[in-house]
């Protein structure tokens, strides 16, 4: 019987078409992600609209961003005039937020040490209906924990 020699020269190459389709999914995906969870926008807080406002020039070098709006039904109506502040995933009016603002202190001092709410900015995502004495009031209980820096967001009318 003759044995037949088989000749396994060529080299098989797999197609990377949808190897290559599937990453750029994957890093487009992973842009969207990234740049949603930087701004911690909360949608129940409408922004109050300005023709002088525009983003910060120099990114702080720490944030706790704030948003204050209200509870509101599907329709959009509020469901209470005490304004909310959202954090974390929980609901807090602001007379009962001091709690919650040292907390985030201790973190800070234990992450960065004694100084670091120094380098923290209040960022105050507030809604165009929350009175002005509300946020301020938000302000001087930020104040009275230590914290120095803060910055009102708005959009820009253009």
């Amino acid at each position: 019987m003759a044995k037949r020699r088989l000749n396994h020269t060529s080299v098989i190459e797999p197609d990377m078409t949808p190897m290559i389709d599937i990453v750029f999914q994957l890093l487009t995906f992973f842009m969207v992600v990234i740049n949603f969870e930087n701004t911690k926008a909360d949608e129940r807080v409408k922004l109050p609209k300005d023709l002088l406002a525009k983003p910060p020039e120099v990114k702080p070098a720490e944030e706790l961003v704030l948003n204050v709006g209200f509870d509101r039904d599907l329709s959009g109506r509020k469901l209470s005039d005490e304004p909310i502040v959202f954090y974390s995933g929980d609901k807090y009016t602001i007379n009962n937020f001091g709690p919650m603002l040292e907390q985030e202190k201790r973190l800070a001092e234990a992450k960065g040490g004694k100084g670091a709410i120094d380098d923290t900015t209040v960022i105050l995502r507030a809604d165009s209906e929350v009175p002005t004495g509300k946020i301020q009031e938000l302000i001087r209980k930020c104040q009275e924990i230590g914290y120095t820096q803060f910055s009102l967001k708005a959009i820009s009318e253009e």
